[in-house]
């Protein structure tokens, strides 16, 4: 699984005009589930973004995880994170899951944030999303299980 973190003062997600996820403090986290992954991975995928320490301490140090600061996180489903640019000027997809394991992938991740103590909301799958976001730091980090 591909995982691209952003660490937000917030953010939300809108399908249809309506907001459908959002979070305050903590991350927007865009996912893409590539061929062949395993809920294994997404287990150890959500374990690590719920320890990760990229949020500031006292000192101002990065050293505070998701779960410390009491942060929560909109997970929303991205499947150009899969993308080829290796070839030309298109970029191909077909190293993403199929649409149905993609959707499945996304959803057991999500619950399994949720379960590491992560308050978690989603976009929908394969909707026409508009993501808007106040990027905190930046921070912004590329994680690949």
């Amino acid at each position: 699984m591909r995982a691209l973190l952003q660490r937000v003062a917030h953010a939300s997600v809108v399908v249809d005009g309506q907001v459908i996820g959002r979070t305050g403090p903590g991350l927007l986290i865009l996912i893409c589930a590539m061929q062949g992954d395993t809920e294994a991975q997404a287990d150890t995928l959500a374990a690590k973004i719920a320890k990760l320490r990229i949020f500031k301490d006292d000192a101002g140090k990065m050293n505070l995880s998701l779960r410390d600061i009491g942060g929560s996180a909109l997970v929303v489903s991205q499947f150009t994170l899969a993308a080829d640019t290796s070839r030309g000027n298109r970029p191909g997809f077909s190293t993403a899951a199929s649409p149905d394991e993609g959707e499945r992938l996304y959803d057991y991740f999500a619950t399994r944030l949720s379960a590491e103590g992560v308050p978690t909301e989603k976009g929908r799958f394969g909707a026409d999303m508009k993501v808007e976001l106040l990027n905190d730091g930046p921070v912004t980090i590329w994680i690949e299980h």
